[in-house]
């Protein structure tokens, strides 16, 4: 019996968290499974699996197996790739995960010239204001913007973004100007809930010192658009990036809350899962949005 199909099967097995489902998964039947399995063991000489009536778990030498197993079966489908990815042009359906203000404002407009330039690739686009886990939600990749979590997927980054706090004249009129960052304690503060940083807002005081400021109370929203409509109603004090606000700040709908302090950048990245051969589709669009992006110009961010 083939020693990959064997290593397959077990791994699987892991993954799904038993047999029926790690059939559906390779398209074999439930026995088929239970054979490669079994035939695994016996040629180790040793138990791999435990497995009761409610639930098949890896034993201590199967978890170890499990882990050489994985980057092994992971290698393999890397080497086939690669060939099959050299003699062929970037084709397949593309998933990706974006923020909903920035796919809305900056990825929609560009998608019709990316899939002109590459016809063999089709996107599924989901806009969504959440933390995705791109591979057990079969996520190509996703655009993150801020401080990336320490993870193993891979980033790179597309672009930068300044970040201010802003409100409406109508609010400075009303609660007045804060002066310094520890005004902002008597100020009324929306906060956008999924940002990478908690409820903190990290801010640079002119001196160069290093500063949090903690949010919750008044406002929480879970989306950019929503939380600079409400601070354009003057309803308080928002730390927002700029390509959100640019056409609002211009138009005099916003300003500065504090224009002493020095302006945080943050960085927009592609991030996809990890492995040394990266899926042609993926580079592509990658690459799309680095060349996009730089042609928009640094103002637009």
């Amino acid at each position: 019996m083939d020693r990959l199909t064997e290593m397959e099967a077990f791994a699987t097995v892991v993954d799904q968290g038993g047999f029926t489902d790690a059939a559906k998964k390779m398209g074999i039947s439930k026995s088929a499974v239970s054979k490669h399995v079994s035939s695994l063991e016996a040629r180790l000489g040793a138990r791999l699996l435990n497995r009761t009536t409610r639930r098949v778990s890896p034993t201590e030498i199967g978890l170890a197996y499990y882990d050489r197993a994985r980057r092994v079966l992971n290698d393999a489908g890397e080497a086939d790739a690669l060939v099959t990815s050299m003699q062929s042009a970037p084709s397949g359906l593309l998933r990706i995960s974006v923020a909903t203000d920035f796919g809305v404002n900056h990825l929609s407009p560009v998608l019709g010239e990316f899939l002109a330039e590459f016809p063999d690739i089709t996107v599924n686009m989901v806009l969504n204001n959440r933390y995705v886990e791109l591979i057990s939600e079969g996520f190509d990749m996703a655009v993150r913007i801020g401080e990336l979590e320490d993870s193993t997927l891979r980033a790179r980054k597309l672009t930068e973004t300044t970040k201010r706090m802003i409100a409406s004249p109508s609010y400075f009129q009303k609660f007045g100007r804060p002066q310094r960052i520890d005004d902002l304690n008597e100020h009324k503060l929306l906060h956008y809930s999924n940002q990478s940083s908690g409820n903190v807002w990290k801010l640079t005081a002119p001196s160069g010192e290093k500063r949090q400021v903690r949010t919750a109370g008044w406002l929480t929203v879970n989306d950019g658009q929503s939380l600079l409509n409400a601070c354009i109603a003057g309803l308080g004090i928002a730390y927002l990036p700029s390509y959100l606000y640019n056409e609002a700040m211009e138009a005099g709908l916003v300003e500065d809350a504090i224009p002493d302090l020095p302006i945080e950048t943050q960085g927009i990245y592609a991030v996809y899962p990890p492995g040394r051969f990266t899926q042609p589709k993926v580079r592509a669009f990658i690459d799309f949005l680095v060349h996009a992006f730089a042609e928009k110009g640094p103002q637009i961010w």
